[in-house]
């Protein structure tokens, strides 16, 4: 049923597909999903006890949706519940202070640190600094770009401008007295300890501190979602209580109604040693920073079991109200999924289906250089050159060499890895459900053009398994292919003006032309296969597939994807961790005839004649 069709009215009814570069419609004509489909979008809600690696599932969903095109953002409420009752006095930096409200900035110049700011807006409703919105504050955590398995990890986010009002919560928790052991200072502009008496429910003021921080943050993405362009809003903490869950769906249906589509994905670890690897994560995040270990682990022991005491699982209530729900048991070993509905909640299920945490290596490279290349020409389907045969022969002594290091080096790791921690172990370990001594199996995949497959022939078949991927091939430029830039410039100037003004969705013209979303969405069984498998993996490609491949690794921002610089001679490796993706660089050194490591390397974007493939 719809109100009506005029593109500012919210539409009741959901759309079954939106692409973006794949589909079109009035109100989408990019195909990106557009603001008033409320029906289309989709929240998710994380489910489980701490260490149950709830924040890795939820970037890797998050990466995985960016990168399809599809707005996703993580709102975090261990980011809004540290920064307001954490212990360590933290200040904001010159450079946050200006991105900051003046009332708050004003606070922060006269020596409020932020959990004392935080506190008197949480408690008293009221601050130092004036009027400004409750607990719209930056991350502690907001500069971190790699992060742990952790239960409250951080997620880099922009709150939407438009705040509606908040809502007050009076019953935090249980009427029985605070123990007095676990008594809060009267002050309460004094930052709060977060050992494990803070989550006890017994803690009056420190409940109402985290109740009150979950609806913010749960107010902060509707704000994204409904108000917003976002299509994909992802709530990740405990939501261990099913009086919790109850909560969380009363208020999306009042902000957003029946339509918004809500899929609680659970986390559940039952292996040990996948449990105890989440634990030694959890140690090294932001709540434990700095503390003795041991002391570290006794009390995040005690944490989790306060959340036992309370913890209901995903099961009979939700079946019962025909509610949306997957239950990923050891990080994807089983999967159970119940009502599933919605074009995105099925994209997400589809991919946490297939990601495992076993240690790999993951390489990425452009083919060696061809004829075309010399001539500078863009497509075609040219031999390589005799620079590009010398090259195709070193990486094929370089990936051997580094093959063989690394399985010394993974035999030294689970040496020394030891449960309780001792001294000298490596970690973080893998937390990985799995035999850490199996043999690791070496993939070579390649394009079908001549030039990738020639760049790959030097691999040895019997110890490489090594495949050609239409896939892989370079993105088409239709009737352009075979022309230099110089020839686009002058010969197509309209089409080469279109392309700079939107690189990422412009589309070749002419038969079989595509463009960067076409990329995308050619390789996304590339990306679930290299999720799913657990052995090594070289891909030998061109550059606008490993510009695309790089962006989903890295987690890009989108107007990167297209510029990304990717010369020739450059090999990218990709090592999956429990906090994200170890990157390490290497480029060709002809006079050596080998790699060079480049400790310091970014990924950045390229200058290059306006027009590139």
């Amino acid at each position: 049923m719809r109100m009506n069709s005029a593109a500012s009215t919210p539409r009741i009814r959901p759309t079954t597909l939106d692409i973006p570069g794949l589909t079109k419609s009035k109100v989408s004509p990019d195909g990106k999903i557009a603001q008033r489909d409320v029906g289309s979008k989709l929240v998710i809600v994380m489910v489980g006890l701490p260490a149950r690696g709830k924040s890795y599932i939820t970037k890797k969903m998050a990466r995985y949706l960016n990168w399809l095109q599809h707005d996703t953002r993580i709102f975090n409420v261990g980011e809004k519940r540290r920064v307001a009752a954490h212990g360590h006095g933290l200040r904001v930096s010159s450079a946050g202070l200006e991105r900051i409200p003046s009332g708050l900035r004003q606070a922060v110049e006269n020596g409020d640190t932020l959990p004392q700011i935080a506190a008197k807006i949480l408690i008293n409703g009221e601050s130092s600094g004036g009027s400004y919105s409750p607990l719209n504050l930056p991350s502690p955590a907001g500069e971190r770009n790699e992060s742990a398995i952790v239960d409250d990890d951080s997620q880099e986010k922009t709150l939407s401008p438009a705040k509606t009002p908040r809502v007050e919560v009076n019953s935090p928790g249980p009427e029985a007295p605070t123990p007095a052991s676990e008594e809060v200072d009267d002050d309460e502009t004094d930052p709060m300890d977060q050992s494990a008496s803070f989550f006890d429910p017994c803690n009056k003021k420190a409940a109402q501190i985290r109740e009150q921080c979950a609806m913010e943050t749960l107010d902060d993405l509707l704000d994204w979602v409904v108000k917003g362009n976002g299509s994909v809003g992802i709530f990740d903490a405990t939501n261990s209580t099913l009086l919790r869950r109850k909560q969380i769906m009363k208020k999306i249906r009042e902000r957003a109604g029946e339509e918004l589509n809500v899929l609680f994905v659970e986390s559940v670890c039952q292996d040990k040693n996948l449990l105890e690897s989440n634990m030694r994560l959890k140690l090294s995040g932001p709540d434990y920073e700095g503390k003795d270990p041991v002391a570290a682990l006794e009390d995040f022991k005690k944490r989790v079991a306060i959340y036992e005491k309370n913890y209901v699982p995903l099961g009979d209530y939700e079946e019962d109200h025909n509610m949306s729900y997957v239950k990923m048991i050891d990080v994807g070993r089983k999967m159970i999924s119940h009502q599933v509905k919605g074009f995105l909640a099925g994209q997400a299920v589809y991919y946490l289906l297939n990601f495992n945490l076993a240690p790999r290596m993951i390489w990425i490279t452009r083919h060696g250089e061809s004829m075309d290349n010399v001539a500078g020409k863009i497509g075609g389907d040219s031999e390589l050159s005799a620079n590009g045969e010398k090259y195709a022969k070193a990486m094929a002594r370089f990936i051997d060499k580094q093959r063989k290091e690394w399985e010394i080096h993974r035999a030294d790791q689970i040496a020394h890895t030891h449960w309780p921690p001792v001294a000298g172990d490596h970690t973080p370990p893998n937390p990985y459900f799995g035999s850490d001594t199996e043999l690791k199996n070496f993939c070579v995949w390649s394009s079908m053009l001549k030039r990738g497959i020639e760049s790959s022939q030097y691999f040895n078949d019997e110890e490489y398994e090594v495949k050609q991927m239409r896939m892989l091939d370079e993105l088409n430029a239709g009737y352009m292919e075979g022309l230099t830039y110089d020839e686009i410039r002058t010969k197509h100037r309209e089409e080469f003006e279109r392309r700079r003004s939107d690189k990422i969705a412009y589309r070749y013209p002419g038969p079989g032309g595509e463009g960067y979303l076409d990329v995308i969405n050619r390789i996304r069984p590339v990306i679930v296969e290299l999720e799913r498998m657990t052995d090594h993996c070289l891909l030998v490609t061109h550059r606008s597939v490993a510009r695309v491949l790089l962006a989903y690794f890295r987690g890009l921002k989108r107007e990167d994807v297209a510029d990304l610089d990717c010369p020739l001679g450059m090999l990218y490796q990709l090592e999956p961790k429990p906090y994200g993706v170890e990157f390490k660089a290497w480029r060709y050194n002809a006079d050596r005839d080998d790699f060079d490591h480049l400790p310091d390397y970014k990924l950045r974007r390229a200058n290059p004649p306006a027009i590139v493939v």
